[in-house]
């Protein structure tokens, strides 16, 4: 059976909204624990603005602590000047989010989608050419906290628009926690069809605790790759009532349940969550519980 892969994003979405910023070395701290889990995929920072987006604002100084060679690090890309700054700090994977309205990526990004779109283009071109790997996230996919419900094909013909330039990876972004799994099986499964060549990533929130359940609905459809956060911990600073990212932990204990392979330890990744949500000043959460297969 192909393995379930997880991209653990607590480094960047899980810290960018939080009240308490980390210092640099307990953010390498953090990433160690991850990695150490079995996690090989990390997104670890964000080349954003750092007036906009402050506690990441120590994106290069993380990024030189990052041992090489076992993961691969991330980095969240919104424009040229990121690249630029992603490119020097030498990350192996760009993620360029694009938001499916126009209202939320005017209030994200102070563009339309549509100049968005061709920003993106040049960005995917230069980071291929420079060795990176691509991959472009359609933000508020299953609805915008200003636009309302997004539809099925307008997701697909953003999709479609997308995936004209390099791309490596296409991810769906539940970004305020609003989809259910009828909605994931709608809207994924359209995108699903119609690309069958591009591989797929699935991104929740669990704002009215659907995270896990809209998460293997997304593994239903043949998505194989998703994102999740340590602890739960996360959410968007520019969507209004968004929740923290499903838990990493809590996602690992469903696929278990369901027969899933990963490669992860469930009780490492369970540990970091609880050490993370310490350093932040959290409530605990209760350990999940893997049922007898």
């Amino acid at each position: 059976m192909q393995s379930v892969q997880i991209v653990e994003v607590a480094p960047r979405d899980g810290l960018q909204n939080e009240a308490v910023t980390l210092a640099t070395e307990q953010k390498a701290e953090l990433v160690g624990l991850l990695a150490g889990s079995g996690v090989r995929r990390i997104e670890v920072t964000s080349f954003v603005n750092p007036a906009r987006v402050p506690q990441l604002a120590d994106a290069e100084e993380l990024c030189g602590l990052l041992p090489r060679g076992e993961v691969s690090w991330i980095g969240l890309v919104l424009n040229e000047r990121g690249l630029d700054r992603a490119l020097a700090a030498g990350v192996d994977e760009i993620n360029v989010v694009v938001p499916a309205t126009d209202t939320f990526c005017e209030r994200n990004q102070g563009m339309a989608v549509s100049a968005l779109v061709k920003q993106w283009s040049g960005i995917s071109v230069r980071a291929r050419s420079s060795g990176l790997k691509v991959s472009a996230t359609i933000a508020v996919a299953f609805g915008c906290p200003f636009e309302g419900t997004v539809a099925s094909d307008v997701v697909v013909g953003l999709a479609r628009e997308l995936a004209a330039s390099p791309l490596d990876e296409l991810a769906l972004a539940d970004t305020i926690g609003i989809g259910t799994p009828a909605s994931v099986t709608e809207t994924a499964g359209a995108v699903a069809q119609a690309f069958p060549g591009v591989s797929l990533r699935a991104h929740f929130h669990d704002t009215y605790g659907r995270g896990v359940a809209n998460a293997l609905a997304a593994v239903r459809l043949g998505i194989r790759v998703l994102d999740a956060s340590a602890g739960g911990v996360g959410g968007c600073p520019f969507a209004p009532g968004a929740a923290g990212n499903v838990a990493t932990e809590d996602l690992l204990a469903a696929l278990h349940d369901s027969g899933e392979v990963t490669a992860m330890d469930i009780n490492q990744i369970t540990a970091t969550g609880a050490w993370l949500r310490e350093q932040l000043g959290r409530p605990a959460r209760p350990a999940p519980i893997l049922q007898e297969n």
